[in-house]
């Protein structure tokens, strides 16, 4: 039997075999387990030849016969990054820097083979920046042009702390100079503001001041701008940020770090606003710079964000948004389009500008995320981070590393794998880099697309039928037109170029079911040595030989063996006829089939009834036995009582009532050929009542005593005399004690009171109100004499 092929999308050799390759090339593109063997079993077909490695191996292909190319990572260029201080004396150029390693690889990929290799980022210390400083001069913003008059010295010298090499440059930008964005009387084209207010002509984009390390020549510049204005409030920064992204000559761009400060207190046109000046061409995102003022606003609509993110992305400028705090949520959902930017709260006069670009800026290069261009169609790649203290990223989070400080060094895994060989070439180039720096990894892609032994290949060969292809890696590689294994057939009468897959049945690995040959796409069966044994079917799927089997004969002697299943005799059944259809020795001892609680199948009772047991289901160890189960309807049919007296007739009209004068009278077990059981049960007044039940000739006999036994009733006068006398003797007893208690607790206190008399002493003091009838008087002169 030939391997199946069920779970085919995670078995390798299912997927190496289903693929139906013809030849080498065609193999080694379908997955990167499947090899090709040169030499095989004469008359096996091209795609067996196409399996996986081990597969191969057990079916005695030699391993230096299999092809089984691998790809592979080459290093062109890996300059290691740089390390040098800010206070150093090595003084480098900006190419002379490094941060990114390495920078050129040559990839050979196999399809489904990735290849890995490390991306290491490092950020340089004393790297140079370039930053240009883009600002709103509307009428709104007059207060802040006094405060950045002022910017260049001041910003020189606290990104000294930063970077020795600093350049700053200078633009300003208002509005389109059409209606309705800006009035077109020739008094407001020379002076847009109202009053006394003396204001410059509107404009769209001025290039200011290029880039330059001189900080006063910035305050010089920028002291001598005036404001405009405009009707609207949403201004045409996007005119100026793409002028300022594609015109790298005029504005000085370096490759360096690039940073564009765009300052406003109000929002933006975009895209599809220029319909309102009657302005409906797309910006073509080209430089349009004529003496450093752009020239063509009234002919190209605004940008839209995404024409504005590739532009900055391709010219690997980091965008800061020095907004007021009355449009941070406009800027901080454009922050989220925008690679690399970030939003700071202006204040209203702009006073703190210069905290808010350092914090930005340091914001910004804190955090690494790698970008790639546009991939070959069929290629792939993953990213894996390994950040400071060994934090890993996978998915979008392995693109970047965030909280990176001057000097420190992180890597990527970066796997890149190929589905399929291109269309045209067998050469790519894409290039990786991270986001808002210019240094980027080219990565050269060479494809394997056929297998080393294809250059040997033999054109027009005699092992093919008739010169009818290229013998090559073992086997024929058809010419056009011909298909088959040894190219003898012809596409214009089999109609398909997958020959073998016409011989597959429902998608499977195995041709005509290895029990035959493919012949131009279809099966001819193998002839067995037994001419009674014969394969058959389309696929060569049937025979008639490999039936089950029982009491070692096929289908057990009772049946015939068609296409693998046993077709049986009358009376048998079962895969391999090996079940009777006889019921004889199912029958119990009541004559019913299996008891009445079961089927025969196969000459033994399978008790559907899970409380019945036994070869003909009539043992029930749990069951309350048949006097219980029938005692209510042979109560209610003979005695009209009962829990069933109401239901009666429903369901208790299933057996045969016959009463008797006695117990004598009820059938005798010994007098019976049929089973019997006597049955004694009790009713609800405590009265016995008798009966046999018996199954005879299928019909269901009750015989009962037609009297009840009940006990005789108790003598009542006995009994309430009794009941009497037992209470009155009771409260006579009662009665006799309660006066003993008495008795014995009056001599009690009287015992208590003599003894307290016998005890007392009586005071003999003085009556304290007594008052005698005699009254003495002293008198004060008698001296005694």
């Amino acid at each position: 039997m030939g391997r199946g092929c069920v779970f085919a999308a995670t078995n390798p050799s299912c997927i190496c075999i289903k693929a139906n390759a013809q030849s080498c090339g065609e193999c080694i593109q379908v997955a990167e387990t499947c090899g090709w063997c040169n030499f095989l079993t004469v008359g096996e077909s091209k795609s067996a030849r196409c399996d996986d490695l081990e597969s191969l191996k057990k079916r005695n292909c030699a391993v230096t016969k299999i092809e089984n190319p691998r790809g592979s990572i080459n290093i062109d260029k890996n300059n290691p990054v740089t390390n040098r201080k800010k206070d150093g004396s090595d003084k480098l150029k900006p190419e002379q820097i490094t941060q990114i390693q390495p920078q050129k690889l040559t990839l050979t990929l196999r399809s489904g083979e990735p290849q890995t290799f490390e991306l290491k980022f490092k950020r340089a210390e004393d790297y140079p920046i370039d930053l240009y400083y883009l600002m709103d001069l509307s009428f709104s913003m007059k207060d802040d042009l006094e405060n950045v008059k002022n910017l260049g010295t001041d910003l020189m010298k606290e990104m000294q702390e930063i970077t020795s090499d600093f350049r700053i440059g200078f633009g300003s930008f208002v509005e389109k100079t059409v209606m309705p964005y800006i009035s077109t009387t020739p008094a407001r084209l020379i002076n847009p503001c109202t009053g006394n207010q003396n204001c410059t002509s509107p404009f769209s984009y001025k290039n200011v001041l290029k880039l330059t390390d001189k900080g006063d020549e910035f305050n010089r510049l920028v002291s001598q701008q005036q404001i405009s204005g405009n009707l609207d409030s949403p201004e045409g920064g996007f005119d100026a940020i793409m002028q300022v992204a594609v015109c790298e000559n005029q504005i000085g761009w370096r490759n360096v770090t690039r940073l564009l400060v765009f300052s406003t207190d109000a929002g933006f046109h975009f895209a599809g606003d220029g319909k309102l000046g009657g302005i409906v061409l797309p910006n073509d995102g080209r430089c349009h710079l004529e003496n450093n003022m752009y020239t063509m606003s009234h002919y190209y609509d605004y940008p839209s964000i995404a024409h504005l993110v590739q532009k900055l992305s391709d010219n690997n400028i980091q965008t800061i948004f020095a907004v007021t705090e009355e449009f941070q949520p406009v800027y901080k959902e454009l922050k989220n389009l925008i690679p690399k930017s970030a939003v700071g709260t202006l204040s209203s006069n702009s006073s703190n500008v210069i905290k808010l670009i350092i914090d930005a800026y340091n914001s910004l290069s804190s955090e690494v995320i790698l970008e790639n261009n546009r991939l070959p169609e069929g290629v792939s790649i993953t990213y894996k981070s390994i950040c400071k203290n060994g934090v890993e990223g996978t998915g979008e989070n392995g693109r970047k590393c965030s909280n990176i400080s001057i000097g420190d060094e992180v890597s990527f895994k970066i796997s890149i794998e190929s589905q399929k060989c291109p269309a045209i070439g067998k050469t790519e180039v894409i290039k990786i880099k991270p986001q808002g720096f210019t240094e980027e990894v080219q990565i050269v892609l060479n494809f394997i697309c056929d297998c080393q032994c294809a250059t040997k290949g033999e054109p027009n060969s005699d092992k093919c039928y008739e010169g009818n292809g290229t013998f090559e890696c073992g086997a024929c590689k058809c010419n056009e037109g011909r298909i088959g294994r040894l190219c003898e057939c012809s596409k214009d009468e089999v109609r398909t170029e997958d020959l073998d897959a016409n011989c597959r049945k429902d998608n499977g690995t195995d041709i005509c079911s290895n029990n035959g040959d493919c012949v131009c796409g279809t099966c001819e069966c193998k002839k067995r040595e037994n001419p009674a044994e014969i394969y058959s079917g389309k696929y060569c799927e049937c025979d008639n030989f490999n039936c089950d089997r029982s009491n070692n004969k096929l289908c057990g002697g009772h049946g015939r063996c068609e296409c693998r299943k046993c077709i049986c005799d009358a009376n048998y059944t079962g895969s391999a006829c090996d079940c009777s259809l006889e019921t004889s020795t199912c029958l119990a001892k009541n004559g019913q089939i299996c008891n009445g609680r079961g089927t025969c199948e196969c000459g033994l009772c399978k008790c559907t009834n899970p409380k019945f047991q036994g070869p003909t289901c009539e043992i029930c160890p749990t069951c309350p036995g048949v006097c219980a189960e029938h005692k209510d309807c042979v109560q209610c049919r003979a005695f009209e009582a009962g829990e069933k007296k109401d239901t009666c007739k429903r369901d208790c009209s299933y057996f045969h009532l016959i009463k008797v004068q006695d117990r004598n009278s009820l059938p005798q077990p010994t007098d019976q050929s049929f089973p019997l059981t006597h049955c004694k049960e009790r009713d609800a007044n405590d009265c016995w009542f008798y009966y046999t039940y018996a199954i005879r000739n299928d019909t269901k006999e009750v015989y009962v005593m037609e009297h009840l036994d009940c006990p005789a009733g108790p003598d009542i006068i006995p009994i309430v005399a009794g009941v009497v006398a037992g209470i009155v003797l009771i409260g006579l007893a009662l009665l006799l004690i309660w006066k003993l208690l008495m008795i014995i607790h009056d001599r009690r206190e009287f015992a208590k009171f003599e003894k307290e008399k016998m005890n007392a002493k009586w005071d003999t003091g003085e009556n304290p109100i007594y008052k005698s009838a005699v009254t003495t008087v002293v008198n004060p002169k008698y001296e005694g004499k």
